[in-house]
C-alpha cells in the first residue's frame, strides 16, 4: 500500500529525484521561468514555494537571527549556487514580501513532439519577463538595409555556368535539325 507517500516518483531513484528537483529549482530561481513537463513543474512548485516562504520569513528577521540563519542553511541544502541563494533572500524575497503564497504559476503548453509528454512553463508570478519582452518588440518586422557595397543583382544579369551554355547550344542545334523542312525555308 502507498499510504502517506506524498509526491511523485518521476521514474527516478530518491537521490536522482532530489538532484533533478534541485536543478529545476535552481534554474527557476535564476531564470524566473523554465519549460519542463507538467509533473516536474508541479513537484518543482512545491519545493520552490517552501524556499520562497523561508526567504520571506528570514527577510523580516534581523541579519544574524538564529531563525534566519537556519532558513538560509535549509535552502542551501538543496540550492548549491550561492549567487542564487543571495538573489532569493534579497531580490525575490523583497518582491514577494506582501504576497501570502502562490509565488509560482504553471501554464500548460500541450504535448511534446517526440514522446507526447505534457509540457508546461513554470514561472515566478511577480517576475513576468515574457510579457515585458513582447511589449518591447515592434509589431511589424523592419527590413534591415543590405551591407554597403553589395547591391542586389537583378535576375536577368545572372550568367549561366559554362556547362549550361554548352548544353543549351547542343539543344539549339538539335532543335534546328529536327525541325521540318517547311519551317526552315520560311525562316530563310
Amino acid at each position: 500500500m502507498r499510504h502517506r507517500k506524498a509526491g511523485r516518483k518521476l521514474k527516478r531513484t530518491s537521490s536522482h529525484r532530489r538532484a533533478t528537483l534541485a536543478s529545476l529549482a535552481t534554474a527557476l530561481l535564476r531564470h524566473k521561468r523554465i519549460t519542463t513537463t507538467v509533473a516536474k513543474a508541479k513537484e518543482t512548485r512545491m519545493v520552490v514555494e517552501k524556499m520562497i516562504t523561508r526567504a520571506r520569513r528570514a527577510a523580516t528577521l534581523p541579519l544574524k537571527d538564529a531563525r534566519g540563519v537556519h532558513d538560509r542553511r535549509q535552502v542551501g541544502r538543496l540550492i548549491k549556487d550561492r549567487s542564487v541563494i543571495g538573489e532569493l533572500f534579497s531580490t525575490i524575497a523583497e518582491k514577494v514580501g506582501t504576497r501570502p503564497g502562490g509565488y509560482t504559476r504553471i501554464v500548460k503548453l500541450g504535448q511534446r513532439k517526440g514522446d507526447a509528454a505534457e509540457m508546461a512553463v513554470i514561472e515566478l508570478v511577480d517576475f513576468n519577463t515574457g510579457k515585458e519582452q513582447e511589449k518591447e518588440k515592434p509589431s511589424e518586422k523592419e527590413k534591415k538595409p543590405r551591407a554597403a557595397g553589395k547591391p542586389k543583382k537583378p535576375a536577368s544579369s545572372v550568367t549561366p555556368a559554362p556547362e549550361a551554355k554548352d548544353a543549351a547550344a547542343k539543344k539549339g542545334t538539335a532543335a534546328k535539325d529536327a525541325a521540318p523542312p517547311s519551317e526552315t525555308k520560311e525562316s530563310q
